[in-house]
């Protein structure tokens, strides 16, 4: 929320005091659900509200001891029974933007290894509190954007990123954080699907990542292999640690020693760590060969892809139907991805452990502030 307050973090100055106010206009909003048949709501649990921390000298001994605050706790059940009280399913997303501000500055949030055991004991909190409830969670919400949008070009909270790539920052490099804070966001996940099999068991736990639909640019061997190295950085980096233990080979190749590697006990704790894959999906992008950015010293995550991103712009004649291009593209992204899954090794996913299974449909959710979201469950 600190970052809303930022003088140019939002478009007129507004800030998240209200927006959707959502704690008052929860039943309207439920009732609006049922209207349309929604069957499941996934939406965020903010860490300042259920646990609020005060104090810069924060240590998982000692914070974790309180209690949730009540009035925290109360808003989450009353929304949570409204739902499930019209036959609509809570899906829980437990990291979203909402790092406190007391561990940004206590030791600078996600770039820190202390960050997986605070996250870990909150989750637990969430867990206690709620899961007799809810039997879907969502780690984190889009965690390679997370990663990307917060350390790297600097546009979502923590606002970090750094020159040449970008200015205007509150600090960062983007060269080396971002790995730094994938790589911390995949320990912190495990961990809390870790703790949530060892002592719940009963639903299912797993993450979200943002994914483009990647065509070549041009219909030449060199844009093709684009897409796959677009799809290494961008989807694998977090998808083959889940399934494999362990990046992208190419991953490893082009960033060198700013990625950092997993220990053996870490890629056992990472691998296999998920019940489904959750995919927000936006749009359809070009992906065109850019091997020059390989040659330069000081690069960025954006530079070791190799590749260049190209938005399309999706445009309508008066006489065309402007929806059903959106939903014949939505349409076309889950074939596109299934054939992805079906094509390259993360298929294996089948193969991996805790029976994680992809079904022959998709399950899409309207929930958060996505255009689609495809749970793989």
């Amino acid at each position: 929320m600190s970052f809303s307050f930022f003088d140019s973090s939002t478009y007129d100055g507004t800030t998240e005091d209200i927006a959707c106010d959502a704690y008052h206009k929860y039943k309207e909003d439920v009732q609006l659900m049922v209207d349309i048949g929604l069957v499941a709501y996934r939406f965020s649990i903010s860490w300042s509200r259920l646990i609020p921390i005060l104090t810069l000298r924060c240590h998982y001994l000692s914070i974790w001891k309180r209690t949730c605050q009540p009035e925290g706790v109360t808003i989450y059940n009353n929304l949570i029974d409204e739902l499930i009280s019209h036959g609509v399913h809570p899906h829980v997303i437990l990291y979203h933007c909402d790092l406190p501000q007391a561990l940004e500055d206590e030791y600078v949030g996600w770039l820190s290894r202390k960050i997986v055991k605070d996250f870990t004991a909150f989750t637990d909190a969430r867990f206690k509190e709620f899961g007799d409830r809810v039997l879907h969670w969502t780690t984190m919400n889009e965690a390679n954007i997370l990663a990307l949008g917060g350390y790297g070009n600097g546009l979502i909270p923590p606002n970090r990123c750094s020159a040449p790539f970008r200015s205007n920052c509150t600090g960062g490099n983007w060269s080396t954080e971002v790995y730094i804070v994938g790589h911390n966001m995949l320990l912190a996940h495990s961990s809390a699907v870790r703790l949530y099999k060892r002592k719940y068991k009963q639903g299912f736990v797993g993450i979200s990542v943002y994914g483009s639909a990647y065509l070549p640019y041009l219909n030449s061997e060199a844009d093709v292999m684009a897409v796959q190295l677009a799809l290494d950085f961008y989807i694998g980096w977090f998808i083959e640690p889940l399934i494999f233990g362990d990046y992208p080979q190419i991953m490893k190749k082009n960033a060198g020693s700013r990625l950092p590697r997993f220990s053996k006990s870490e890629s056992e704790l990472v691998k296999g760590s998920l019940d489904f894959i959750g995919l927000n999906h936006y749009n359809q992008v070009y992906a065109k060969d850019n091997p020059t950015s390989l040659e330069e010293d000081l690069r960025d995550f954006t530079m070791d892809t190799g590749v260049e991103i190209l938005r399309m712009n999706l445009q309508c004649l008066p006489s065309q139907c402007c929806l059903c291009q959106v939903e014949s593209h939505h349409y076309l992204f889950l074939v596109f991805f299934w054939k992805v899954l079906l094509s390259r090794r993360w298929f294996k996913l089948l193969e991996a452990p805790r029976s994680i299974r992809v079904p022959s449909s998709f399950h899409l959710v309207k929930g958060g502030n996505s255009s689609s979201d495809i749970a793989f469950n």
